[in-house]
């Protein structure tokens, strides 16, 4: 994989994130960033591209101001790792969150695990999760 591919696919994470969830056009990030198969790891999401669509309006619904503001990109090979600070509500504190997409060979997603790890009001060091 060439550095080109490696800027890329991040490129293409970022700008799937940002239209699904910030944009609110999950149908459109699914036309232009996913693969064939979309594989989820998420426990409380669906397989499939559909699926993603249904989650994200299900949840956008819920919670209209959901935002996800991406702090860091990383990647190696067809991996991609996404950590961000995102929020149901510009009230809470929200959450750290890691999302790790794999991607195949045409820069398409295809696979996608995450973690979030809830931002707490106090911390017992200074440098806070972001």
């Amino acid at each position: 994989m060439t550095e080109t591919d490696l800027e890329r696919n991040k490129r293409n994470v970022v700008a799937f994130f940002t239209l699904a969830v910030n944009d609110k056009q999950p149908e459109q990030a699914v036309a232009d960033y996913i693969g064939a198969t979309y594989i989820q790891h998420n426990p409380m999401a669906p397989d499939g591209a559909q699926a993603f669509i249904d989650f994200v309006r299900g949840s956008s619904e819920q919670f209209p101001e959901m935002r996800v503001d991406v702090k860091r990109v990383l990647a190696d090979g067809d991996l991609v790792a996404v950590h961000s600070h995102f929020s149901f509500s510009p009230e809470e504190r929200g959450n750290a969150s890691v999302d790790i997409f794999r991607l195949d060979e045409d820069g398409k997603i295809v696979e996608h695990w995450d973690v979030f790890q809830p931002v707490p009001e106090t911390s017992a060091n200074d440098n806070g999760m972001f």
